[in-house]
């Protein structure tokens, strides 16, 4: 990975309990090619921000049914970020979709997870549309973000078997612990990339 003196501030946009920001939480600690200094919300209510806030990491909750429109929001969200000079950005069950007022000022900076293998069934409801579709075999994407719904670059998936009788919880379960294993490691790899492209933009 390149490497420079401080690591790269990371901010971890939630909308529920976070059991992926806890992975990368944690991987950051372990293997320090990031800082987490913001963990954010659209829902005052995410179990993850009690959790952030036991484990001493900033957080800020911006609750997007104040506004009348995404982009007003997502200009708050802005600022926040700034104010916690943020660099890159991991979404972590973030149940907004992004306009591209935000993608663009970010694209290279941040990416998301997604239950299943991309480019197959974008949005929602994954397992019971692979399910449905009689796949043998499901699984979990990180992925650049865009403006384009799941429609970023692959960086990496992880494979999870369809069992004969499967149903869409099931399944879901077993694709998340394979998400809690696939995010850190993505999430390092993207970072690796963003700095590298951070020194050739210096060097130019």
């Amino acid at each position: 990975m390149a490497e420079r003196e401080e690591p790269v501030r990371l901010a971890i946009f939630i909308s529920g309990r976070g059991s992926n920001m806890k992975t990368l939480v944690q991987a950051c600690l372990d293997e320090g090619f990031a800082k987490p200094v913001l963990i954010l919300s659209n829902s005052y209510s995410a179990a993850g921000l009690e959790w952030a806030t036991e484990n001493d990491l900033p957080i800020a909750a911006i609750d997007h049914r104040a506004y009348d429109d995404r982009e007003s929001f997502e200009k708050d969200v802005q600022d926040t970020l700034e104010l916690h000079n943020v660099e890159f950005i991991a979404l972590a069950g973030f149940m907004r979709v992004l306009t591209p007022w935000f993608t663009d000022q970010w694209e290279g900076r941040m990416i998301n997870i997604h239950p299943s293998l991309l480019p197959k069934y974008p949005g929602l409801h994954t397992h019971k549309r692979a399910i449905e579709a009689g796949d043998k075999e499901a699984g979990c994407s990180v992925h650049w973000v865009t403006a384009g719904v799941d429609e970023g670059a692959v960086i990496d998936q992880e494979r999870v078997e369809i069992m004969p009788n499967d149903t869409p919880d099931a399944l879901a379960e077993r694709v998340l612990e394979r998400e809690h294993f696939l995010y850190p490691r993505a999430l390092q790899k993207a970072i690796s990339d963003f700095l590298v492209r951070e020194l050739q933009n210096e060097a130019d």
